[in-house]
């Protein structure tokens, strides 16, 4: 018998993820730049603004997972959606 949730079950036969702390940091300062940068936004002001609002104590680890973790998965998008602005 497992020790799982009914919505752990599911989570894990469908091989759905929650976002990590890094993606939802990162997703919403996309998000706010984006509202007033209807254009596009470079993904290292995103990078970076998704740092700005960090702690200091969570910056130090953040830096790799924000400017360059999630470069390659922003670019990737940009293409899928036809969207350009930025730095893709």
């Amino acid at each position: 018998m497992s020790d799982l949730t009914v919505f752990e079950l599911l989570m894990r036969d469908n091989d759905v993820r929650l976002p990590g702390v890094w993606q939802a940091a990162f997703e919403e300062a996309e998000a706010q730049l984006l509202a007033v940068a209807p254009h596009g936004v470079d993904v290292l002001d995103i990078a970076r603004a998704a740092w700005d609002c960090l702690p200091d104590e969570a910056r130090g680890e953040a830096m790799d997972a924000l400017f360059y973790g999630w470069w390659e998965n922003w670019q990737d998008r940009q293409t899928r959606t036809g969207q350009g602005g930025g730095a893709a």
